[in-house]
């Protein structure tokens, strides 16, 4: 019986050096682990930046604009949700990643696409090669959840915690697949508006995450996408706004791309109510993503986690309501719909910064893995990390002057019955006959941003190889196309490097582009893939 005592002491103080050793150890591991930065990615859907979409996020722009960095030359890869939400996820140019529209035949969410870029998404590097605990909520790519394409079963590879929309942006009576499995929701406000779903499923990762392993964050607000579903507590809010009367406000595309020189000129009383009342709407569920952000803000502040987190806020694309006359849309060119708000919060990031450096949509992800310590020449992402930029490590004379933007148009092969004298091809058509796309709206760009140029070169895959270039510096709004003024040499060098960026992949989509003075200006060389095809045009 003695002896049996004597084992049991052994054996209670053997635990015990045990626990001391794990507790020492653990409070070593573990407190390292913890200071590697949490990250969290909040992106709304249509949020422009060029016509005041930032105007009613005045707690975003405080909490983090103000508290971080705001880049004034943020660009997206592609002017349409699913093509640059793919960039986003891949680190990849649309010509790299062939997601070209929303469509599932567009490669938005389909088999293919999981089964070619899904898994070499950062989220899936992050949480695979960092230890990182993930969480996504809201809108994902706006066919998930498709019969055809996995259903709701489908969870993407990389999230330790899944919260995905059904296809596209609503902010009532939709379905949620929360971890593989359906959620319905309906339309009492206290229980469904998205916005605020979003946001208290966000707190409560926040709650019940790990303690010991860093996050990554990414919340995807339908705000400020159609319906325009305000909450109501502000549905009565900026009742006397309008949109912008800029100097491109309803004014006629002249020297533009057809597409462009289509729409009427001054736009009907119809259209212009509808595109201000559609205005007020977008800005009145701004508001509720403002509270969001606040939410989201003060419960990593309460945690003690706000000082060592880094907050992105930015949007899949821009927009437009009555620029050069097209009524309500994105999918176009100009800087209203590439231009995109992103300010960055974070460790070693100095308050109250103002960046004009170059940067697109394809950087998030590389910079993403920068900060979590994963190095990014390990992946094929296009885009390149811009966290030095954040931390005053790299100057504007060793960093890129030029990004892409691509995008293949869609129309209908049959003539819309509402507007027979338009014929086929076109889409998104007004009800006063003016289409926002087309079947050979498809186009690529060059945009520079550098110290002696601010310049946008733009080529169409039509049959007229339409070029369109911009003096911004010069012409902000885009109302004078100067490509047939422009010398010859800037011409023939930007379509160079117009020629380079649309052939890249990779490490060299991040190097400048090498001028040759042998290389003569030839539009028709671009788009060699392309060609007139049926498979462009929607079937009604």
């Amino acid at each position: 019986m003695g002896s049996n005592r004597w084992f049991t002491t052994i054996l209670l103080h053997c635990l015990l050096i045990c626990v001391t050793l794990w507790s020492n150890l653990s409070s070593g591991v573990f407190a390292k682990s913890t200071r590697r930065p949490n990250i969290v990615l909040i992106l709304t859907d249509d949020l422009d930046i060029a016509i005041g979409g930032l105007t009613p996020l005045t707690k975003t722009k405080k909490l983090i604009g103000d508290a971080g960095i705001s880049f004034t030359n943020a660009f997206v890869a592609s002017p349409l949700c699913c093509p640059s939400r793919a960039s986003i996820l891949t680190g990849k140019y649309p010509h790299n990643h062939h997601v070209i529209n929303n469509t599932l035949e567009g490669n938005c969410s389909s088999k293919a696409w999981q089964k070619s870029e899904e898994a070499l998404t950062f989220p899936a590097l992050l949480r695979t090669h960092t230890g990182y605990q993930t969480f996504f909520a809201g809108k994902y790519l706006n066919q998930y959840g498709h019969s055809e394409a996995g259903g709701l079963e489908h969870v993407p590879p990389g999230w330790s915690y899944w919260v995905g929309l059904e296809k596209n942006s609503k902010y009532y009576n939709y379905t949620l697949s929360v971890n593989g499995k359906a959620e319905d929701h309906g339309a009492d406000y206290s229980k469904d508006y998205l916005t605020d779903v979003l946001a208290n499923r966000s707190l409560d990762f926040l709650q019940y995450k790990s303690n010991y392993l860093p996050f990554f964050m990414m919340v995807s607000i339908p705000a400020p996408h159609s319906p325009w579903t305000a909450a109501p507590q502000y549905q009565n809010s900026f009742n006397t706004t309008k949109a912008p009367r800029d100097p491109n406000f309803n004014v006629h595309g002249k020297d533009k791309h057809w597409l462009i020189r289509q729409a009427k000129t001054p736009m009907t009383n119809s259209s212009v109510h509808v595109l201000d009342d559609a205005f007020r709407k977008r800005w009145r569920t701004l508001l509720s993503v403002d509270d969001l952000v606040e939410k989201i803000v003060k419960s990593l502040e309460a945690r003690a986690e706000l000082d060592n987190t880094y907050i992105f806020f930015t949007s899949d694309n821009g927009y437009h309501t009555g620029q050069f006359s097209l009524p309500l849309d994105k999918r176009q060119l100009y800087e209203f719909d590439i231009r995109v708000p992103l300010m960055v919060r974070g460790p070693n990031i100095k308050p109250n910064q103002t960046s004009k450096m170059l940067v697109a949509n394809v950087d998030l992800g590389p910079t993403i893995l920068d900060i979590a310590g994963y190095n990014v020449n390990k992946t094929q992402m296009d885009g390149m990390s811009f966290l030095p930029v954040m931390e005053g490590k790299m100057n504007s004379s060793s960093w890129r002057t030029d990004i892409l933007v691509e995008y293949e148009g869609e129309g209908s092969n049959v003539s819309n019955p509402a507007c027979p004298l338009l014929g086929p091809g076109v889409s998104e058509c007004f009800p006063d006959c003016v289409c926002e796309d087309s079947y050979n709206n498809t186009y690529a760009c060059v945009r520079t941003v550098a110290p002696s140029a601010n310049l946008q070169y733009c080529e169409f895959d039509d049959n007229e190889v339409f070029v369109e270039v911009y003096n911004v510096t010069a012409d902000p709004f885009q109302l004078t196309n100067i490509a047939k003024t422009i010398d010859q040499e800037v011409l023939e060098k930007m379509n160079h490097r117009l020629m380079m960026l649309q052939s890249c992949s990779g490490q060299s989509c991040r190097t400048p582009g090498v001028y040759d003075s042998r290389y003569k200006f030839d539009p028709r060389q671009m788009f060699p893939h392309h060609g007139w095809r049926l498979s462009r045009q929607k079937t009604k």
